[in-house]
């Protein structure tokens, strides 16, 4: 039904761009009570920014870029946060959704995503996939920062059903963030206790992780999941793994809690890995993630794209600390 009024309202279209907004605009008086009418409005506003001149779309993305009340709100904000201040932030964040309309919101026919970098969308394209024509948001449309940033100082002040709302606005914009899923479980772990839903959102934020803070946060993660199951030693190994990606005061404090409770146990690494394994559980970045960042470092090298592909580089020596790639980062940064 959508497919065929587009098809039909497109063919009605001619080389006279005044007429053809013309014809646009009635369309939308036209569809406006029809079941199909946001989806409608949506595809006909799109055709009518094919009938802009250059001169006219650079006016509107100029007035655009004046009143960007998302960019406006967070900028406003981000000192305070950064510095951990975090009460007069939620505080004006909860005045400004008070009255934010929302923007890019799925409905039939389109789903609304945005992605850091190319990665993530790979991830998303082989992970999970788009069940509706999947359309960008723009990057001067932070809505997914908006949604995480409120659902973070949400969380910190222990507002958790909130949190979870936001978040999950956030998570459904990015499906493979790993950061924002990592918040998600914390809502899990200490709120509702759902451990199951805690293990599952946790190894799913694994899978995804391309920092090694958070690839180590998932350790930790597991391990506080195995704490509870009372299976000392898995989690006495998930968090000695974890500080091979980041030093955590968090996983040395439970190291040493588990070592308390069970005759100083003492775990070499070589065995901790032999453990995860035998649970199933990934070990190290996902092989997928690094394959894909070899590819990209190709592309941007044979093309000579060489921010991008210090972009990429930096990334994989972070996750891998490979010596050939720390070469290849420091000749990158010579052609810059």
């Amino acid at each position: 039904m959508y497919e065929d009024i587009i098809k039909e309202i497109k063919s009605n279209l001619g080389s006279n761009k005044d007429l053809n907004r013309q014809y646009l605009s009635s369309q939308i008086e036209v569809y406006q009570d029809h079941p199909y009418n946001k989806e409608i409005i949506k595809e006909i506003s799109r055709l009518m920014w094919d009938c802009l001149s250059e001169d006219e779309k650079q006016e509107y993305i100029d007035i655009s870029n004046e009143e960007n009340p998302i960019m406006d709100i967070l900028n406003d904000i981000y000192y305070d946060i950064e510095n951990g201040n975090y009460e007069k932030p939620l505080e004006k964040l909860n005045e400004f959704m008070k009255t934010f309309p929302g923007m890019f919101e799925d409905d039939k026919v389109s789903e609304y995503h945005y992605f850091t970098n190319p990665l993530e969308e790979i991830l998303f394209r082989k992970y999970i996939g788009a069940k509706k024509e999947l359309r960008y948001i723009p990057d001067d449309q932070p809505l997914l920062d908006l949604y995480y940033v409120y659902g973070f100082l949400l969380l910190e002040t222990k507002d958790y059903d909130n949190a979870e709302k936001y978040l999950k606005k956030a998570n459904k914009i990015n499906p493979v963030s790993a950061r924002i899923i990592l918040e998600l479980t914390e809502i899990y772990r200490i709120h509702t206790y759902n451990y199951n839903e805690y293990f599952i959102r946790t190894t799913d934020a694994l899978q995804y992780a391309y920092y090694p803070q958070d690839i180590a946060r998932c350790y930790r993660n597991l391990g506080h999941y195995y704490i509870e199951e009372n299976q000392m030693k898995t989690a006495m190994a998930l968090f000695i793994y974890s500080m091979e990606y980041e030093a955590s005061p968090v996983a040395y404090t439970e190291i040493k809690y588990i070592q308390s409770k069970n005759d100083n146990m003492e775990l070499p690494l070589n065995e901790c890995i032999k453990i995860i394994e035998d649970k199933k559980i990934q070990i190290g970045p996902n092989p997928f993630i690094l394959e894909t960042l070899d590819e990209f470092i190709k592309e941007y090298d044979q093309n000579k794209l060489y921010n991008q592909l210090l972009y990429f580089l930096e990334l994989k020596f972070d996750l891998t600390n490979d010596s050939q790639t720390l070469k290849q980062i420091q000749d990158t940064q010579k052609l810059l």
